[in-house]
């Protein structure tokens, strides 16, 4: 599923919270506002001071007008006692549909949701979101063989424009298919001709920097594999006195020897491998990042 797109420049703990509620987003986009309408008057002051209305009452009825003043006496006690129990009662916290919000209004337009894409837009951004996944959950990144630190400033940035774009594509598609709804006359498709030609050309420029990172995430992916054989092959190294102790002991070493001899050419191959893939990751990197 999509993941919210939010501008890198919004702090990261707005970010974070706008990823997780991208279907309450949604809902304030088409219009829905959990914040209350009318004042906020808390509950719990209500119950005092309708408390304090009947016992007014009461005292009123039972003692009459001489009660008067024992009644307006017990009221200002009693509220009193309210203004303490509401001072000193802590704030209802609010909840995270009205945090979600503020932040989604303060931060207008640096966020985007799936309504901005269209069918053809959600596809690409799919894409590039899980090459993303799996630079940022590799080994390799992990353990920084990668930049690390560029792949956790550049990628996200590079996702935001992608995704930037992608909603100019959807909006400009969606209007010119409005327009020619009504049928096309040689003069209005001679018109909308060169208009095609520039929504064609935009895409296949978004295209490639998908497959661009897609490239990346592929480098990512056998510079894994390879350190993944390379931590292998040195468990095995690590038992060769073994195996060769045992194969003299069986006076096998003429069957064998040349064979177990290649497990160490084995883990040069690979220490080279993944020096190459990493490598390969770096340069798909700095393409990336022109």
């Amino acid at each position: 599923m999509l993941r919210v797109v939010v501008d890198p420049e919004v702090p990261a703990d707005v970010a974070d919270l706008m990823r997780r509620n991208g279907p309450l987003l949604s809902r304030y986009r088409a219009g829905w506002n959990p914040e209350p309408s009318g004042p906020r008057v808390p509950t719990a002051a209500l119950i005092p001071l309708g408390a304090l209305t009947v016992l007014t009452v009461l005292v009123t009825l039972v003692v009459g007008a001489t009660g008067l003043f024992l009644a307006a006496l017990s009221t200002v006690y009693l509220m009193v006692l309210a203004c303490v129990y509401l001072a000193r009662k802590p704030l209802p916290v609010d909840s995270v549909e009205r945090v979600l919000y503020r932040h989604s209004r303060l931060y207008r337009g640096r966020f985007l949701v799936l309504e901005d894409f269209d069918v053809p837009s959600r596809a690409l951004l799919g894409r590039v979101q899980q090459a993303i996944d799996r630079i940022m959950g590799s080994r390799v990144n992990a353990l920084g063989m990668l930049d690390s630190v560029r792949n956790s400033v550049m990628l996200p940035a590079e996702e935001w424009e992608i995704a930037r774009l992608l909603t100019k594509l959807s909006a400009l598609r969606a209007r010119h298919r409005h327009l020619a709804r009504g049928g096309r006359t040689p003069e209005v498709a001679a018109a909308m001709a060169p208009l095609e030609r520039a929504l064609a050309a935009s895409e296949a420029a978004v295209v490639a920097r998908v497959e661009a990172l897609e490239r990346y995430a592929r480098h990512v992916a056998r510079a894994d594999r390879a350190l993944a054989s390379r931590g292998q092959i040195d468990a095995l190294l690590a038992h060769l006195p073994e195996y060769e102790q045992l194969v003299a002991e069986t006076g096998a070493a003429r069957f064998l020897a040349p064979e177990i001899g290649t497990l160490s050419e084995d883990a040069v191959r690979l220490q080279q491998a993944l020096r190459d893939s990493v490598r390969s990751a770096h340069e798909a990197f700095r393409y990336l990042d022109g």
